[in-house]
């Protein structure tokens, strides 16, 4: 097949290609083959099922390829292109081979994202990928390991201060581009020449910072989830540590530092929502003058709007909760030269801020951590032991019944009872139990005695008539003439 006409599911984010057509399976990254999670920067295409305005087309695409990088090129020959088609687009020199990634409406948005003008001159896409550029393609790739292995070796030979992270093969394999990360300018004319001698290919090195280095080969955050700059973040704002102070984060630079070194990217997240929130707060580096001391401030939560203060300016030991509204009443109070007793208004509203506030029903609460991990472990053991325990108590409890009764008898025969009056109805019951005649006063376990022993002789006449009539029975059949 000279052709093929549909290149669904070809990934080029990750180290392998997996190809699923009418004519051809071959199996890539394991992850590819559910979603688009190799892909750098992949773009979620929400106009998928909503059709066209006439207004609205363009034959402009988006194609990307290895990573994160990406190109706008224009269809000049009215190709029937879908998300995922391999095609082949123009190049200096040659071609290159790229995926669709991004077709209709929405690519007028990624063109205002990136900031580029329609009216400039795009790229050709020339044609879809035929399978003997899709084969050339997989050659290339499968050297890049290699190439950028033995490069960093010549940069090492050669004592450059500069750290090679990635390259990139050109579809048709006639250039590849070197992405180094260099803190400083480096002359590297001798490098390119020994590589360009032992690799026989076009060489473009090109320049990229930290970030942009951990956009590209991609990790998981201490969050758990995908880096932010390899999912969706293309422009990279400057981060500083005073968005760590604005939101009461500890100065710890390892937590603070992202995969690439640098402050974490989404330290400016929320950063806005925590200004806005502080803007009537108090000045904190003022301490608060009271009747009992100078209190000095020690920590802030700024969503609950309280204070925690402490009269040792060293040591957060005995430290209140005050609200903000308290702290600027002291505040006016201190600058109109007077001073409270107490930082809170008495003892009451001490302990309320201490303890934690119950929290309504209609109110969100976190139970999450205050559960012991090994709670069901410990209730079983408990409940064992006391089985175990409640088996020995009764066993000791029989145990000294039975040593108690001999005792009890015996002390009954020494100290009988006396000036009980005699009972006349006792010789008569005694008499009438001894009677065997009287059947109506004996003792139950005598009539049950008695009922089967009269039961057991009725059974066993019973069973001897039943052998004799099968033995007259048996008799009969074999002398039939006797009997007649």
């Amino acid at each position: 097949m000279e052709e093929l006409d549909n290149y669904r599911n070809i990934q080029r984010g990750c180290s392998g290609i997996k190809i699923t057509t009418k004519d051809i399976n071959q199996e890539g990254c394991a992850s590819c083959m559910k979603t688009d999670s190799c892909n750098k920067l992949n773009v979620y295409d929400w106009l998928d099922e909503v059709p066209p305005a006439p207004s609205s087309y363009t034959d402009i695409v988006e194609v990307r390829f290895k990573n994160t990088r990406k190109g706008f090129y224009r269809n000049v020959n009215n190709l029937d292109l879908q998300v995922g088609d391999v095609v082949a687009v123009e190049a200096s020199p040659g071609h290159d081979i790229g995926v669709v990634s991004v077709k209709g409406p929405l690519v007028f948005f990624q063109l205002k994202k990136a900031r580029i003008n329609l009216d400039q001159e795009f790229k050709k896409i020339y044609r879809k990928a035929k399978t003997s550029d899709i084969e050339k393609w997989k050659q290339f790739v499968a050297k890049e390991d290699g190439v950028m292995l033995r490069s960093r070796q010549i940069a090492d030979n050669l004592h450059l201060n500069m750290k090679i992270g990635d390259v990139e093969f050109q579809g048709d394999g006639t250039k590849a581009i070197f992405y180094y990360i260099a803190d400083e300018r480096v002359d590297f004319r001798e490098l390119i020449k020994i590589m360009a001698e032992e690799f026989k290919i076009r060489i473009e090195m090109k320049q990229i910072g930290a970030r942009q280095e951990a956009g590209r080969i991609g990790g998981i955050g201490p969050c758990g989830r995908e880096l932010c700059c390899t999912t969706w973040i293309t422009n990279f704002v400057s981060v500083s540590t005073n968005s760590a102070r604005q939101q009461e984060l500890s100065p710890n630079p390892q937590k603070l530092a992202g995969q690439c070194g640098k402050l974490k990217c989404c330290l400016n997240y929320e950063l806005d929502a925590y200004i806005d929130a502080q803007k009537d707060f108090p000045n904190v580096r003022q301490p608060l003058e009271t009747m009992e001391g100078t209190a000095y401030h020690q920590k802030t939560d700024i969503f609950k709007r309280v204070m925690w203060y402490s009269y040792d300016q060293n040591s957060s030991v005995n430290i209140t909760v005050v609200p903000i509204d308290r702290v600027k009443e002291i505040l006016d109070m201190n600058k109109a030269g007077k001073k409270p007793d107490t930082l809170l208004l008495n003892d009451k509203t001490q302990e309320k801020d201490s303890t934690p506030s119950k929290v309504n029903d209609d109110e969100f609460t976190n139970d999450i951590g205050t559960d012991s991990i090994t709670r069901f472990d410990n209730s079983k053991r408990k409940k064992r032991k006391n089985k175990k325990n409640k088996g020995t108590a009764n066993a000791n409890a029989n145990q000294s019944k039975q040593n108690n009764q001999p005792e009890v008898e015996n002390q009954q025969k020494q100290n009988p009872v006396k000036n009980n009056p005699p009972n006349p109805n006792k010789n008569k019951n005694r008499n009438s139990n001894n009677n065997p005649n009287n059947g109506q006063n004996a003792n139950p376990n005598q009539r049950r005695e008695k009922s089967g022993k009269n039961n057991n002789q009725g059974r066993k006449q019973n069973d001897n008539q039943n052998i004799q009539n099968n033995q007259n029975a048996q008799n009969q059949k074999k002398n039939p003439e006797h009997s007649n």
